[in-house]
């Protein structure tokens, strides 16, 4: 089983770039199946959930070439299932964004209930409400999917709660559709606009990505075209963190900075300087930072895939911090892991109340999915002494050469296979 293990009480000081936005890949590639053209995907991260996914797509038909590492050619024209089994779903939730895909172009679609990263409820109630809206029949028997419609129709949709997943799966269906389709109280976040300036480079009809409503004028068919992901805001804003955590002084390269600016905010206030330029930003963390209160909303708010990241930073901050989960119930599972290594935090139902300690102990610990276990990378780069963290499949979903970016920074950081590699780490660094 590999491990990362981690020496920490470096300061990171250097650049990194960031790579293609994970989630906004997710909806591209299966997006890329609506056309028989060949398509061209640029800026792809090299991560374990969009290699799930290509393996999903490939499943059905789809030929899916690999141009070079973070470029693929996707060819749909010979489609020869509609299903997608639970050896995908089980992997990765997003895999559902394929029942949209194949609904859109082919009227039917059979897959698999999702699953993904136990944080908590995540309902596909608005995604199937959708469907059913534009004409669709919907079943769900055996933990399948099954959508089949005789021509799906545009319609006037209202998502009962902000979801991103929804949004972005009742669009997809909807680019095809006859007539207009309206999604009110829509996702506003960076990847649900990628994923339609994508449609709309094949020759849909997309209207109000980036509001909370879109309107979609059905088109007849969709056409190749090439196209390149936008950077991943999420990872860019660990990085944030880690120059935060360890009294560095990192500088994020290939971003968007308006897509940070509710992390930037966050880190200002607790005493961080932040530079920015047109497509990088540079966070110093000079002195020890101080407490804040933060509540995850959705986007422009402070990003639930961010709680991790900002709660681990707080736990060695002066003073007592206040972190509120407004998206998911179950994202503080993290916590006992940090409480093995110093920190002092209690939850209470959806607040995790954080009394700033001076440092945090190196320890053997578990993560426990993937945003959680970059935080507790964060915490072991900023311990003393030696940390080793299992389960690191979790973190490697959606993080590309982990290790290799942070070393690059100064970090001392390996994979290890054995206690045999922990034990050669251990005499290396001392």
């Amino acid at each position: 089983m590999e491990q990362y293990v981690i020496k920490g009480g470096n300061p990171l000081v250097g650049e990194v770039e960031i790579g293609g936005a994970k989630n906004a890949a997710l909806g591209i590639l299966a997006a890329s199946v609506m056309t028989s053209d060949p398509v061209i995907i640029e800026n792809l991260p090299d991560v374990k959930d969009t290699e799930v996914l290509i393996q999903a797509m490939q499943s059905v038909g789809t030929i899916v070439e690999r141009i070079d590492r973070h470029t693929v050619k996707v060819i749909a024209a010979n489609i020869t299932s509609f299903t997608i089994d639970d050896g995908f779903i089980k992997k990765i939730r997003a895999s559902y964004y394929m029942l949209g895909a194949l609904l859109g172009r082919f009227n039917e679609a059979d897959v698999a209930l999702p699953g993904g990263c136990n944080i908590g409820s995540r309902p596909i109630d608005q995604h199937l409400k959708g469907f059913r809206a534009l004409g669709a029949k919907v079943e769900v028997s055996r933990g399948m999917i099954s959508a089949k419609a005789d021509n799906l129709v545009g319609n006037h949709i209202y998502m009962d709660v902000v979801t991103v997943g929804a949004t972005i799966n009742v669009m997809l269906a909807a680019t095809l559709a006859t007539g207009k389709t309206i999604i009110e109280n829509a996702a506003k976040e960076p990847h649900v606009v990628d994923v339609a300036n994508f449609l709309n480079s094949m020759g849909a009809n997309i209207k109000g990505a980036g509001t909370d409503v879109i309107r979609i004028r059905g088109v007849e068919k969709l056409h190749g075209t090439t196209y390149s992901i936008i950077p991943d805001q999420i990872e860019a804003g660990t990085f944030m963190f880690a120059a935060a955590i360890t009294k560095g002084d990192i500088t994020i390269r290939n971003i968007i900075p308006k897509h940070l600016e509710s992390i930037s905010a966050k880190l200002i206030e607790i005493g961080c300087e932040i530079e920015e330029s047109d497509d990088c930003l540079r966070v110093v963390a000079a002195r020890r930072l101080s407490s804040t209160h933060v509540k995850t909303l959705p986007y422009p708010g402070f990003p639930t895939d961010m709680q991790p990241q900002i709660a681990t930073t707080l736990a060695l901050c002066e003073g007592t911090s206040i972190v509120t989960e407004s998206i998911f119930e179950n994202r503080f599972k993290y916590v006992g892991e940090l409480q093995r290594m110093g920190a002092n935090i209690k939850v209470e139902g959806n607040t995790a109340i954080i009394q700033g300690v001076d440092s945090f102990c190196g320890a053997s610990i578990s993560a426990p999915d993937l945003r959680a276990g970059a935080a507790l990378v964060l915490a072991a780069l900023a311990a003393e002494g030696i940390t080793v963290i299992e389960d690191i499949e979790y973190i490697e979903r959606g993080y590309e050469d982990f290790p290799e970016k942070m070393s690059s920074l100064g970090a001392l950081m390996e994979k290890a296979q054995t206690d045999r590699d922990i034990q050669k780490f251990k005499l290396k660094v001392g």
